[in-house]
């Protein structure tokens, strides 16, 4: 196997980079406009971390190639998770 993509499949991947890259786009202004709404914190954080986390997937699953990759790479990257939200909370599991 040579490696090389047909035409129509690198007309594809890029199809999907654009629909991708016009995502991104519409979340920023989603996350400009609703920065405009008078939300609680909690709310307003809330809102803000699920636009950030859907930004982040889109950009991990297709410009890092996440989609397409092995189980084991999905289990660091679960495992890598992990260990960030225990080093964020376990300061203030301590302080108790």
């Amino acid at each position: 196997m040579s490696g090389h993509l047909s035409e129509e499949a690198v007309k594809q991947h890029v199809r999907i980079y654009r629909r991708v890259f016009l995502a991104l786009g519409a979340l920023t202004v989603l996350t400009v406009a609703v920065s405009y709404f008078h939300f609680s914190v909690a709310v307003a954080v809330a809102v803000a971390l699920f636009i950030a986390v859907t930004k982040g997937s889109l950009v991990a699953a297709y410009f890092m190639h996440l989609k397409t990759e092995r189980k084991i790479v999905w289990g660091i990257l679960a495992m890598t998770f992990f260990f960030f939200v225990f080093l964020l909370t376990a300061p203030s599991l301590h302080h108790r």
